[in-house]
């Protein structure tokens, strides 16, 4: 990165050097700008976030219950959370506004920005990724982004640059828990400066750049300093934890089965545990990828995408079950491990997809069980089937949850009715 240089002279446009400079925008939160872990010195509880996705829903006649309220009876997968029912909330009825186009609004999960088939809108910011901008500071990772067999993720940054995935657990245990050496430290330390260079030759450039241009691109690049200014605050922040200790933890890295993503998805769930115990950061996402594997699960013999392609087929159905329900059960546990260390009062947890009916690719009527917090749980939220409630207004109410007041996120209409 040393002899990166960037060329603001007039054979290039604005567009593309605006567009350019963005993809740089993404640096920050890869591995290598925020190496690891950070206690919080304050002694308060922290608030936290941690959303589970899936890329391929979950049947909702066996997900949502028939009726609403805090008496409504447990659908077939929830039959097994009842030890836990008062510990978090169902959501029916509810989607993004304006998203559409079945697989390809996987970027829009936790984004809700409004993607309608056929057109190349840029995503926005995640909701994770807010959270870690204004909170994520007081950790040594901002945020960590997670997946059970790929790369990809729905995580944004502001730009619209999706966020690589960590896709291996027993590397994310080692990034959180094992001390690097000295010469990985002083590496990370470079990486680190040499960030900071290519963005004061960004800023130098853009400025001159900046006298040429009009009103509608001098505040387009007016933005994106912005941006700017708040990456170089977090490689300044960042910068001053290379050196520090990781936290010391009773725990191996985890046994995984590659070939059961169950198995990873139990690992990833025991390592986001270990990170919230130790405070190394309090936002956190995993994707369940389309490409999971799931045959080694007993009773299945299919694909997982395939399977979810079930057009009502009885023994398709009857093995995705076994597969969503294997899903679910971890998710549950996750909570339990949660609530026995006392962290689930301060930690809100999601399991939702952008598809609702996988089958059919429909994006509407979005799955979503949503835990812990502080709110006030035991129910089910059931909005209109047929004309869906805002999700977005879910992810306003946590963003409220953690103290930051925005008065929207996204397509929200105010804060979710029924969430106390």
């Amino acid at each position: 990165m040393k002899n990166v240089h960037f060329n603001f002279g007039k054979s290039i446009s604005r567009r593309t050097a605006l567009r350019n400079a963005g993809v740089c925008l993404g640096l920050p939160l890869l591995d290598a700008m925020t190496p690891a872990f950070a206690a919080s010195q304050t002694g308060a509880k922290a608030k936290r976030f941690v959303g589970v996705s899936l890329a391929l829903g979950l049947h909702g006649p066996n997900l949502v219950p028939e009726n609403a309220g805090t008496s409504y009876k447990p659908s077939r997968y929830l039959k097994s959370l009842q030890d836990i029912r008062d510990q978090f909330t169902v959501v029916s009825g509810s989607s993004h506004p304006g998203v559409t186009g079945g697989h390809t609004a996987e970027g829009s999960i936790f984004s809700a920005c409004p993607n309608q088939r056929g057109t190349t809108s840029r995503n926005t910011v995640s909701l994770d990724q807010l959270m870690a901008k204004h909170l994520g500071h007081e950790t040594r990772f901002p945020s960590l982004v997670l997946n059970t067999g790929s790369d990809t993720s729905p995580s944004y940054t502001e730009n619209g640059a999706m966020i690589p995935a960590e896709k291996d657990a027993v590397k994310v245990f080692t990034k959180l828990f094992v001390d690097d050496s000295p010469k990985e430290q002083e590496r990370q330390a470079r990486l680190l400066r040499e960030g900071r260079s290519v963005m004061d030759v960004i800023g130098e450039e853009a400025k001159s750049l900046s006298r040429e241009l009009g009103k509608g691109d001098r505040e387009k690049l007016d933005s994106w300093f912005t941006s700017v200014r708040d990456l170089e605050l977090r490689l300044e922040a960042n910068q001053a934890w290379v050196n520090q200790p990781k936290p010391k933890v009773d725990a191996k890295p985890p046994k995984v089965d590659r070939n059961n993503t169950i198995s990873v998805e139990k690992a990833m769930l025991s390592v986001i545990e270990l990170a919230l115990q130790t405070d190394s950061t309090r936002f956190i996402t995993l994707h369940v990828p389309g490409n999971a594997k799931v045959t080694t699960l007993e009773g299945v013999d299919e694909g997982y995408h395939g399977l979810s392609h079930h057009g009502l087929d009885g023994e398709k159905l009857d093995q995705l079950a076994i597969v969503e329900q294997a899903v679910i059960n971890e998710w549950a546990d996750f909570l339990r491990n949660l609530r026995s260390a006392d962290l689930l009062d301060e930690t809100m947890v999601m399991l939702t997809s952008n598809l609702g009916n996988a089958s059919s690719h429909n994006n509407k009527n979005m799955p979503m069980l949503f835990g812990g917090g502080g709110f006030q749980h035991g129910r089910h939220l059931a909005f209109n089937k047929n004309d869906n409630y805002p999700l977005p207004n879910l992810y306003l109410s946590a963003l409220h949850q953690l103290g930051l007041q925005n008065e929207a996120f996204a397509t929200s209409s105010g804060g979710m009715e029924g969430l106390t």
